[in-house]
């Protein structure tokens, strides 16, 4: 099993901060961003990451991060991504370190209260497929969001207006090789990106798809100054408790 930090884009909506470096390197509470998601991978017993950025500060994350031992990784690999595709697009560029295993991918500022340990172990035992980490909200508009019926997924909307259910798809994706195939396949949505949504619908046309629904906190920390804040209180607060 591999995994994928996805810490690219360009961050403006964290502008000043984001002039001078990446999003994923900005701090929360204690540690750079980007130290979550891949703690959140090794927990998971994932030994092999590889991170996709992009923009000016591509070189900060080998600096920072080195060669992954500090986090008991046996390898880290890096790719660019030039501009900003999509977590689809962002995806593609890792076909060549995924080769035909299978792989857990995170958005570079997706930040968890529990571990990803069982969801990991259950996707192991899949025999083909992908796997979704679902997480109910107040505010599921923003996310991609599952139709739900008989405790099936029957569809999943991006960003809908008018959402139907009160679940969010997280930054969390479990998938086996054939996701590069399926993305092939994509066209880009009226965004200009290749959409992520877009993956895990023709996994669910496909009758692939399974779905999880995550205990704890769940938090997309690089979206507004707001969700910055707050997840530095959650791991201040996570922390204390430890």
């Amino acid at each position: 099993m591999k995994g994928i930090v996805l810490a690219g884009g360009l961050g403006t909506r964290l502008l000043p901060l984001t002039k001078v470096t990446n999003k994923h390197l900005l701090p929360i509470y204690n540690q750079p961003m980007v130290y979550y998601p891949i703690q959140t991978l090794a927990a998971a017993g994932i030994k092999s990451v590889m991170v996709v950025t992009g923009g000016n500060n591509a070189d900060d994350f080998k600096k920072l991060l080195g060669n992954g031992e500090d986090f008991g990784l046996e390898e880290i690999s890096y790719a660019y991504q030039t501009g900003e595709g999509g977590i689809a697009a962002a995806l593609s560029l890792a076909k060549d370190f995924v080769g035909s295993d299978k792989v857990v991918i995170i958005l570079g500022d997706n930040l968890i209260e529990k571990d990803i340990k069982k969801f990991v172990r259950s996707f192991e035992t899949q025999p083909k497929g992908a796997k979704i980490i679902l997480k109910e909200v107040p505010d599921p508009e923003r996310f991609g969001v599952p139709e739900i019926k008989d405790g099936k997924i029957v569809n999943i909307e991006e960003k809908p207006k008018k959402p139907k259910s009160n679940y969010a798809v997280t930054g969390i994706y479990m998938y086996d090789h054939h996701v590069f195939d399926i993305i092939k396949t994509l066209k880009p949505s009226g965004r200009g990106e290749l959409e992520i949504t877009d993956v895990n619908n023709a996994y669910l046309k496909e009758k692939t798809l399974t779905h999880e629904t995550m205990e704890g906190w769940w938090t997309d920390a690089g979206t507004s100054f707001e969700a910055l804040f707050r997840a530095s209180k959650l791991i201040a607060e996570k922390n204390k408790r430890k």
